[in-house]
């Protein structure tokens, strides 16, 4: 199997203490020489993250007492240096005590005491934690495990895993493999956007968290052989939008219709609703021809309907909801004042206020999908108004449960007095609706036989499937950078922005050494340039190293940025 100790980057070292239970700190002149060694090593196409690991049922994500173990020969390692190194399945107790760890294992009378932060390894096996369970099976993890104090005497644990391994254990399970292979590949490169996007990091001590707070990523022990087939098959692909890696949103089911980014979310700084648009993630229909559902009418005939669509196969394509008045005044009884203290309810509800008798629910406000961007409670004592699905779908239960979409129409219905008696709601889809629908992608693969790129093509408007962006310059860390890259077909070109007007590119194409004279214009070089590699890389997996040999030596900071696009060709022309 192939490893990456990602912890301390020491491979080789630890590979020398395969048959000892325990081996004396590594010097650090040794350690230093690896770390250095490694560094020069780019592996752009399978980044490293760093996932907190949450507890059995994500209640948190501190510790103070764990036992771990691994599946092959397990190392401990204090700060990066080596301490000690155990056998296969071996239980070893780490606990935290006035802010020092305490590590017990079997041959041990007395803990070994360390500071930290620890690293822990397992050659050619995987890491567990004892009783984590994930999917009801001990949970288990490729990479390496970091522990790391807080400041109330407790520890994170974080997984450090290559995105590709990452990825096995995230796609399953964020996508049944029911849906098939091709469905499984869309999936696969939206979660690889995700994770390789920048973002605000969900902790100092890691990058993204394994529950649904990031992406559902259960590890090793729940991989299943397609979902791992279609990672492979994707691998190092991500989709751009421009030269930037896309927000590549997803959810379960759109209800035929998905929405613009900016009419479901708020901006994540600023607060603002509706947010800016993203380009790439526009209202879009799953039938040519079908109208807008922005108003009352339009929403409500295709809600109140069941025509056909892409997910028409989710048990939430379409669904009904109703409350007595009194119901649903008890309701949001419960539910204004948290959803109030969002911002998107005006006027403020405070715990402890009445909300008063329902009089009416109606809609001021709706995407393009039909969902709601703003609506009012009236009630005998003020009328609110909401903004935003989450808060709408959260203001609104039904039996403890959240209103699975804000793609819903309402009927305020009467007596012969005026006397409002019942609300129904009719709606479609599960989920915020923006970019893919996951059923939508299963029904598309599976029954339209539409291949991924396509798929991903009718949820994320004007994308480009790609490598991930990377800069060669004269940085002694950029001078040569490795590309990983699965391509479906044998075409592929290189997009390059030759911005400082570098004269060519170095390329090792699968082994084959190619030198490429980027293009002149009249009065200098042209900034933007794409050479065609399609008869250099073959179907399947592909390896590129890049390098401008110009650049080195240079004294003036300066690079080129490119990419590897993925490209099928008909009569000689590029068509996606």
């Amino acid at each position: 199997m192939k490893k990456l100790i990602l912890s301390i980057i020491l491979v080789i070292i630890t590979g020398i203490c395969t048959n000892a239970q325990y081996m004396p700190a590594i010097p650090q002149t040794t350690l230093l020489a690896a770390q250095e060694a490694v560094k020069n090593i780019n592996k752009p196409s399978s980044e490293v993250v760093r996932v907190g690991i949450g507890t059995t049922n994500f209640g948190t994500y501190q510790y103070n007492d764990i036992t771990i173990f691994g599946t092959g020969d397990t190392q401990i390692y204090d700060n990066k240096m080596l301490i000690g190194n155990y056998g296969a399945n071996v239980n070893i107790r780490i606990a935290i005590k006035d802010g020092v760890f305490n590590i017990y294992t079997p041959e041990s009378n007395e803990p070994e005491k360390i500071v930290g932060p620890i690293q822990i390894t397992s050659n050619y096996g995987l890491l567990g934690i004892v009783g984590l369970k994930r999917a009801g099976k001990q949970a288990l993890y490729h990479g390496a495990f970091e522990l790391i104090k807080n400041s109330n005497n407790t520890f994170n644990i974080v997984n450090m895993v290559e995105v590709e391994e990452y990825l096995k254990g995230v796609v399953p399970n964020e996508m049944p493999v029911t849906f098939g292979l091709e469905a499984l590949k869309a999936q696969s490169v939206a979660a690889r956007n995700y994770v390789l996007s920048p973002r605000t990091k969900a902790s100092p001590n890691y990058d993204v968290v394994d529950s649904v707070a990031s992406q559902v990523y259960f590890g090793a022990n729940t991989e299943k052989p397609l979902a791992t087939q279609a990672v492979k098959e994707t691998e190092g692909i991500v989709a751009l939008y421009g030269w930037d890696l896309i927000l590549a949103q997803y959810s379960s089911t759109a209800g035929g219709y998905t929405e613009n980014y900016s009419n479901a979310f708020s901006d994540p700084k600023t607060k603002e609703f509706p947010s800016k648009e993203k380009p790439y993630l526009k209202a879009q229909p799953d039938i040519i021809g079908q109208e807008p559902l922005n108003t009352e009418e339009a929403a409500s005939r295709y809600y109140k309907s069941k025509p056909d669509a892409y997910d028409i196969r989710s048990p939430y394509y379409r669904w009904e909801r109703e409350w007595t008045p009194e119901e649903f005044k008890n309701s949001i009884q419960t539910t204004l004042p948290a959803q109030s203290a969002t911002g998107f309810i005006k006027p403020t509800f405070y715990k402890g206020e009445q909300v008063g008798d329902i009089k009416e629910v109606r809609v001021n406000k709706r995407g393009n999908s039909g969902k709601i961007i703003e609506m009012e409670i009236v009630t005998s004592n003020k009328t609110y108004k909401i903004q935003k699905e989450l808060v709408i779908r959260r203001l609104l239960t039904k039996n403890g449960k959240a209103l699975p979409s804000a793609n819903v129409v309402f009927e305020n219905i009467t007596d012969d007095n005026g006397n409002l008696i019942l609300i129904k709601a009719y709606g479609g889809g599960f989920g915020h609706g923006v970019g893919m629908s996951q059923f939508g992608a299963g029904f598309m693969g599976n029954e339209l036989h539409k291949p991924f790129d396509n798929i991903l093509q009718h949820y994320y408007t004007g994308i480009t499937l790609a490598t991930k962006p990377v800069i060669i310059s004269n940085d002694i860390s950029q001078t040569s950078v490795e590309q990983k890259f699965y391509a479906p077909r044998k075409y592929a070109k290189i997009v390059i922005d030759n911005k400082y007007g570098v004269n060519n590119l170095k390329a090792d194409i699968n082994g084959h050494e190619k030198m490429f004279e980027l293009p002149k214009e009249m009065f200098g070089h042209k900034r933007y340039a794409e050479i065609d590699i399609s008869n250099y890389i073959h179907k399947g997996r592909n390896t590129i190293v890049f390098s401008a040999p110009e650049l080195f030596g240079s004294s003036v900071n300066k690079g080129i940025r490119l990419y590897v696009e993925l490209v099928e060709k008909n009569d000689d022309e590029y068509i996606w």
